[in-house]
């Protein structure tokens, strides 16, 4: 009686991407608190998912838009008015089972506050939302065969194919709590008008029973200080981080594919150890959506016989993921910015980016990733109506990434960020801006591969045993396998290597063997 030894694999399966652009629109009354705004400077927004709900064949997001807009007062000076809106928006995803895991990112394309007059403004935004479904399954294949001992051993053929199951799938948080404190050219602070945090060149890695998580902080600060007459001020500062997140079922040497997102970020003003508030105190969240891969190479049966009996194979047909490649590259861009009239450029405040992948196209053997990198300038003029001014640009980028094997089939995770910028001022309103983008690439191909699912075993047959020759002499011819031929001519590798003085495993054509029938065991 014979036994198939079948192996279990964890594969974390994509199912479908969909997406879905919306538009946030709304108009907020200045608090009475507040005074009459006599200019927009700049807007920020950041979006705030807060369910993601599978619903038949839909993912129905839910969150807000969370947003602040720097404004100069009419009276001279800066203030900042909050807000957000929000949403709830299905999104169609075919085929969604309601157990499926399904992932959402999203992207702020555009963000602008107009003046409707000094005491209300309209909020503009668009948003594409992403949605990702995948699912957990079990691919089962046999890799080895065991008899009981009652008859001849089979004859087994094997194939080896490399796979990449899913060993971790899991979301957890990382926290960075720290003091920045003033120079001592800055005032102190009186209160701050404006703060942004950004995550910069984040990079993980799976160790033994941990994910370490290493990058930084982008700080940038508009505040008040203290004193009559003190003019505005700005800060800014990079923090950096490096810790370690538990997870016990990391393994160092699993391929990573880890999306990180600022998740929570807060900045308060507070005393240092004089009493004057020179001090100020970060506490930022990053939230980390791991899929932790385990390549294997495994050896899955694909046929079998014996001399002394019938062998009947059921198959079937299971998925796996094979990994073509796991690519963190670096992608250089370079742009001449014209700030335009409005007077004399005296100088950039505070300079950032934001990413925005557009598209992911596969071709063969490679994998194009485009999209737009939106430059943020804030800047001071000589122009007294309109002393701050920023402006958003956007540059394209195009990169290219090796992955051979890849295809339309192919499934690309991808995480992009940005590494550094940097801005510097060319004189007659230009502005030269390089920056340096880090885009995380993980390129998994599904394979359908034909697999042993059970066996029967009935006694020989005898009529066709015994039309077949006793003995013969074969020549071999190009493709043929030992194993093939031992099997064709109802004997045994090992046989026919005794019978034929061959000593090695595989045959080459033109080898000349003697093919001796066995039956029950026996020549």
């Amino acid at each position: 009686m014979l036994e198939l030894i079948k192996t279990n694999i964890h594969m974390n399966r994509w199912k479908r991407d969909a997406a879905v652009q919306i538009t946030l629109d709304d108009d907020f009354i200045v608090p009475d608190t507040m005074d009459d705004v006599e200019q927009v400077i700049m807007a920020a927004g950041d979006i705030q998912v807060e369910t993601a709900r599978n619903a038949g064949d839909k993912v129905t997001v839910k969150g807000k838009l969370a947003f602040q807009v720097l404004y100069r007062r009419e009276e001279g000076g800066l203030q900042t008015l909050a807000g957000s809106i929000p949403f709830e928006e299905p999104v169609n995803v075919p085929e969604l089972d309601e157990k499926d895991a399904v992932s959402v990112s999203w992207e702020l394309e555009d963000l602008s506050a107009g003046l409707i007059n000094s005491r209300k403004l309209s909020v503009k935004a668009i948003v594409t939302l992403r949605v990702r479904a995948e699912t957990l399954c079990d691919a089962e294949a046999a890799v080895d065969v065991v008899s009981d001992g009652d008859g001849t051993d089979p004859e087994v053929k094997k194939y080896r194919t490399d796979v990449a199951a899913i060993a971790v799938r899991r979301k957890d948080t990382f926290r960075i709590r720290e003091d920045i404190s003033l120079t001592e050219s800055k005032p102190s602070i009186d209160h701050i008008l404006w703060s942004e945090i950004k995550p910069r060149g984040v990079t993980t890695k799976p160790l033994d029973g941990r994910i370490h998580v290493e990058g930084s902080l982008l700080v940038f600060v508009i505040y008040e200080g203290e004193g009559e007459n003190m003019p505005v001020q700005w800060i800014e500062e990079t923090v950096p981080f490096s810790g370690e997140v538990e997870l016990a079922e990391s393994v160092e040497g699993m391929v990573p594919s880890i999306a990180v997102r600022l998740v929570h970020k807060d900045l308060e003003a507070k005393p240092d150890y004089d009493g004057e508030m020179r001090q100020l105190d970060l506490d930022a969240v990053l939230e980390l959506d791991m899929k932790l891969y385990e390549e294997k190479v495994l050896e899955l049966v694909s046929d079998l016989y014996a001399t002394d009996r019938e062998i009947a194979l059921q198959t079937g047909e299971v998925g796996f993921d094979r990994l073509l490649t796991k690519n963190t590259g670096k992608c250089k861009v370079s742009e001449k910015i014209d700030l335009g009239g409005g007077g004399r450029i005296l100088q950039i405040c505070h300079y950032d980016a934001a990413v925005r992948v557009d598209e992911v196209q596969v071709n063969d053997g490679t994998v194009t990733v485009s999209g737009i990198l939106d430059v943020f300038l804030l800047y001071m003029t000589s122009d007294d109506s309109e002393p701050v001014k920023s402006v958003t640009e956007p540059v394209p980028f195009e990169y290219t990434a090796e992955a051979a094997g890849a295809d339309e089939s192919s499934v690309c995770q991808l995480n992009a960020g940005l590494e550094q910028i940097t801005a510097v001022m060319m004189g007659s309103g230009n502005v030269e801006m390089k920056a340096v983008l880090s885009l995380d690439l993980l390129v998994l191909k599904p394979v359908r591969e034909t697999v042993i699912e059970g066996v029967s075993e009935t006694p020989p047959n005898l009529e066709k045993l015994q039309a077949m020759p006793g003995i013969v002499g074969y020549i071999v011819q190009p493709h043929d396998t030992l194993w093939e031929i031992a099997k064709r001519f109802h004997t045994t590798g090992a046989n026919v290597k005794k019978m034929s003085g061959l000593e090695r495993d595989e045959v080459l054509p033109g080898d000349r063997l003697i093919l001796v029938k066995e039956v029950n065991g026996s020549v």
